[in-house]
């Protein structure tokens, strides 16, 4: 059977609360020849099993992957993909003519932890985030494949940037199954160029989809200045809902063609879209123009607690630009997908700045991840993706 690591005296305590992370301060000794990517079993202090799960060096050192004595073989993969793809089929997510789009596992929210599947029509982006996972892909591919059926025909992995760079995997991303030139995928009826290749995450914000939605909603009529487009989801949404004119802003020269070509997939022709490639906080500094509705959606501000107070002070100088931006009557999207960011957190620094302005602000919508990206309820850190609709008087 597997190695095993054994607890301090008390240090199970979280686990007994199915808390499925075990850090390495919790941990009194371990089994020789344990390696990173390893399954090993936990033992409590008393000598009883508690979890097995994948051992990492660092922070995090195991990793739950379940709290029943059990062997993590082809029927463990093939159990909890299954139970992934039938929640997603529960909610109306998947094998929906209108919507090829959608993340099949999240992490620890599918008590997968280090391991996320986004589906893209007939491509599948796999990301490990741990060793264990990377150690295990091609028994996940398999299972994936057989769960699925004809729903997948490839399976792209993208873990060169995901992955501990002190591991020393060598890693490069590629289709470990198939492969295809087609990347487009459909969202809510629209189309979208899905860069897997180099993009980041697994290539596109799937994340975001509920809050298009909304943005599609509250567009019509409305000049509307996309921030940190990126792909520019918010920005074709946007001109669906019957935006008078949508302008859209990233730093990234890639993410302004890949925008621009996503509006052309939906709108071609159409004279209301403007990109531009420049700074977030010089646009908002040097270009004067109002907007009826601004959405801000940076990337994370704070990956590690240590740099939580700048990253509020970010958030706060963000959207202090945002509001001085915005006309009277005016809607603000402004969110956080920073994981060490709380809800609190963010709201403080909303507040900040609405005082700040001068502006009487009040909140219509509080956003968060969609149905997809489930939280697990023993795992509340999976509670990311934070976000405000605000009316700006």
């Amino acid at each position: 059977m597997y190695k095993q690591i054994y607890l301090k005296r008390g240090k199970e305590e979280s686990l007994k609360r199915f808390h499925p992370w075990i850090f390495s301060g919790a941990i009194h000794h371990a089994d020789e020849g344990i390696e990173e990517g390893d399954i090993v079993r936990v033992i409590t202090s008393d000598g009883s099993f508690i979890a097995v799960g994948h051992y990492q060096i660092g922070s995090i050192a195991v990793r739950v992957l379940s709290f029943q004595d059990i062997e993590i073989n082809d029927s463990f993969w093939h159990d909890r993909l299954k139970e992934a793809l039938d929640m997603r089929l529960a909610i109306g997510i998947a094998d929906n003519p209108y919507n090829d789009t959608y993340r099949l596992v999240h992490g620890e929210g599918d008590h997968l932890p280090g391991l996320i599947i986004d589906c893209y029509g007939q491509t599948a982006v796999m990301q490990a985030h741990s060793v264990g996972m990377h150690v295990c892909r091609h028994e996940i591919t398999k299972a994936l494949l057989d769960v699925m059926g004809s729903r997948i025909q490839n399976v792209y992995y993208k873990s060169e940037t995901t992955l501990p760079f002190k591991a020393d995997l060598g890693q490069e991303n590629g289709f470990i199954y198939g492969g295809t030139d087609n990347n487009i995928c459909i969202e809510n009826g629209l189309k979208f160029h899905v860069d897997w290749l180099k993009g980041q995450k697994t290539g596109f914000f799937v994340d975001q989809r509920d809050n298009r939605s909304l943005v599609e909603k509250y567009a019509h009529g409305r000049s509307v200045l996309n921030m940190f487009c990126y792909t520019g989801g918010f920005s074709v949404y946007a001109m669906r809902g019957g935006a008078q004119l949508v302008h859209s802003v990233d730093s990234s020269a890639k993410a302004i063609e890949l925008t621009n070509a996503n509006v052309g997939l939906n709108f071609p022709d159409d004279q209301r879209h403007e990109a531009f490639c420049e700074d977030a906080f010089k646009y908002l500094d040097e270009h004067d123009r109002l907007y009826d509705l601004i959405i801000l959606d940076p990337p994370a501000f704070a990956k590690h607690r240590g740099a939580l107070h700048n990253a509020l002070k970010g958030y706060t100088r963000l959207n202090l630009k945002g509001l001085e931006r915005i006309k009277k009557g005016g809607i603000l999207f402004t969110f956080s997908c920073s994981q060490v960011v709380t809800k609190d957190n963010f709201r403080n620094a909303v507040f900040t700045a609405a005082a700040q302005a001068q502006r009487r602000v009040r909140i219509l919508h509080q956003l968060h991840q969609p149905a997809d990206h489930p939280i697990n309820i023993y795992h509340p850190e999976g509670e990311y993706l934070k976000g405000l609709v605000l009316y700006v008087e």
